[in-house]
Formats: C-alpha cells, sequence, structure tokens
C-alpha cells in the first residue's frame, strides 16, 4: 500500500503545483502582456476613479440618462456573478409581465414621448441573454434622445452628437449592428453639466 501512495501523493502535488498555479500564472502573464486592458476587465475610469467595465452595463433609471438594456440578474441587476437569461418562453405570463412594466417605466419616465408601445425598441423591453448587456442599439439610443435632452435642458443637437461619437460599429464590419455603449455615453454626458 505505501508503495502505491507515496507516488500518488507525490503525483498529486505536482499536478496541483503545476495546473493551480503555474499554469494560471503563466496564462495571466502572457494576458497582461498581450491584452493588458482586456486582462484587467476592460475598466472604465473617470476622475481617476474605476466606474464600471466596458462589457458589463450597469442599472440608470433616472430621465437625465440613457437607459440600457433590462438585466436578468437578480435580486441584483448587473451582478456579473450571477449571469443569466431568464429562461422566460414568449408564452409565459411572467415574460409579458416584466415587458409591460418596463414600459410603463419606459413612459412614467418619458410621458412626453407618445409613441405607441409597439414602436419601444426591444432591445429596451427584453433583457440579453447574459443579462449584462452594456449596450443598446442605435433605435435604442433615438428613442431615449429627447427624454435625456428635456431633463439635462440641453439641445437634442448637441445629444446626438454625444451620441455618434459614442456609435461603435459592426464587430470586423460584419458581425452585429451598430451600437452605444451606456456607461460610456452617460460618463459623457456628465461632462457636458
Amino acid at each position: 500500500m505505501k508503495t502505491l501512495l507515496r507516488p500518488a501523493l507525490s503525483l498529486f502535488v505536482l499536478l496541483s503545483i503545476v495546473t493551480g498555479l503555474v499554469y494560471p500564472l503563466l496564462v495571466t502573464g502572457i494576458a497582461k502582456l498581450v491584452f493588458p486592458e482586456a486582462a484587467d476587465g476592460s475598466l472604465i475610469v473617470s476622475n481617476g476613479q474605476a466606474v464600471g467595465s466596458r462589457l458589463i452595463g450597469q442599472n440608470f433609471t433616472d430621465p437625465g440618462y440613457f437607459w440600457g438594456r433590462p438585466s436578468a440578474t437578480s435580486p441584483q441587476p448587473y451582478n456579473a456573478s450571477a449571469s443569466s437569461g431568464s429562461n422566460l418562453g414568449p408564452l409565459n405570463p411572467a415574460l409579458s409581465d416584466a415587458v409591460r412594466g418596463r414600459i410603463d417605466a419606459l413612459k412614467a419616465a418619458d410621458p412626453d414621448n407618445t409613441r405607441p408601445a409597439r414602436h419601444i425598441p426591444a432591445d429596451l423591453v427584453n433583457a440579453s441573454a447574459s443579462g449584462l448587456d452594456p449596450h443598446i442599439s442605435l433605435t435604442a439610443a433615438d428613442y431615449q434622445l429627447r427624454r435625456v435632452a428635456k431633463a439635462r435642458r440641453l439641445e437634442p443637437s448637441a445629444v446626438q452628437a454625444l451620441v455618434d461619437k459614442h456609435t461603435e460599429g459592426r464587430q470586423w464590419y460584419v458581425f452585429g449592428e451598430p451600437r452605444v455603449n451606456v456607461l460610456e455615453l452617460n460618463i459623457e454626458l456628465d461632462s457636458l453639466q
């Protein structure tokens, strides 16, 4: 028994050191050299403070800010450790109730917007698959533009210029649609005040 136990324990310790210490340190070191910003979490820094990540949305509910896609994480919105979709099917009454509540919140924040509910962009009322999406479509930004401009007492053209400045194109000019990072746009809005 001793002859089997000693090599087994030695191999266990060796593999633990290699796979639990050496490999993670090596991969992290390479990532920091090759992709330093991504390896550090793609952080957004404002006034010397990290305020978020370019990869994770934040919960904005004030009318003076652009709102992102709803988060499916609970109990705290945009909780990266609880990333998941709602897994609610299209016929599930809970999904209909959640969408109706989000429509009501949008209407309450912008009573001057008289467009019918069917004209509200889908990404303002439906959560993304991860529940963490930091971007909105240009249509969703346009839908909120007048509300934000009015709340901040800015000209809509000035707010539109910021949206244009923060519009990201398709990934590699092929995948996805043009989009706006909500956190970066809202930080820039704050800098105007």
